[in-house]
C-alpha cells in the first residue's frame, strides 16, 4: 500500500541520520517549518530513536520517499494527526535533484491512500506559501481546494508572504 513501482513510503531508519541532516540543515527549506538555527547530528538521532512511537502517540508520522533501491528522494508527513476530528495536516519536501519528476504527486497519492483507507481520516490539509506556484499547482492537480488565506503571515527575507490553506475531504464515509 505504501508503494508503487517507482517509490515507496517506509520508515525512518537509522541509516537516515546523514539524510535527514542534509535536509533538515538546508537554509531554504527553513521557512517552510519555522525553523531558525541548524539541527545537530544529536538532536536528530534523538529525533530518528523517538521516529519508532505510533501516530496516535506522536501525533505526528515522518516517512521517507524512497526510490525502489531505497536511496532516499525526500520526506513526507502527517503533522496535527487528530484523530477525534479525522485530520491531519500533510508536509511533504523532496531533494532538489528529485523535483519536477513525479515523485511528490505519486508520494502524495500513497500517503492520502494510507491516511483516507488505513487511518479512516475524513480530510488532510495544508499550507502552501503565495509564492510557491510549483505546491500549489500539484495540491490543485491532486483535488485540494483552497478554502482561506492567511495575509502576509510569514516574514522572510524582509517580506511578508501569504499562506493558503488548502483541504482534501474523504467523500468516501
Amino acid at each position: 500500500m505504501l508503494s508503487n513501482s517507482a517509490i515507496k513510503l517506509r520508515a525512518l531508519e537509522p541509516d537516515d541520520l546523514d539524510f535527514l541532516f542534509s535536509i533538515e540543515n538546508q537554509t531554504q527549506y527553513w521557512h517552510l517549518s519555522d525553523t531558525l538555527q541548524p539541527f545537530s547530528k544529536h538532536i536528530l538521532q534523538q529525533y530518528l530513536d523517538q521516529a519508532h512511537l505510533d501516530i496516535y502517540e506522536a501525533k505526528q508520522l515522518r516517512l521517507v520517499i524512497a526510490n525502489q533501491k531505497d536511496n532516499p528522494l525526500g520526506l513526507i508527513d502527517l503533522y496535527d494527526f487528530n484523530p477525534k476530528h479525522k485530520r491531519a495536516g500533510l508536509g511533504i519536501i523532496l531533494h532538489q535533484n528529485y523535483q519536477g519528476k513525479g515523485f511528490g504527486k505519486t508520494a502524495i497519492n500513497l500517503m492520502l491512500n494510507y491516511a483516507f483507507d488505513t487511518l479512516d481520516l475524513h480530510q488532510v490539509h495544508v499550507t502552501i506559501n503565495s509564492e510557491n506556484i510549483n505546491s500549489i499547482k500539484l495540491f490543485e492537480l491532486l483535488g485540494f481546494q483552497l478554502i482561506g488565506e492567511q495575509k502576509d503571515w510569514n516574514y522572510s527575507n524582509g517580506n511578508y508572504y501569504s499562506q493558503y490553506f488548502y483541504q482534501k475531504i474523504n467523500h468516501v464515509h
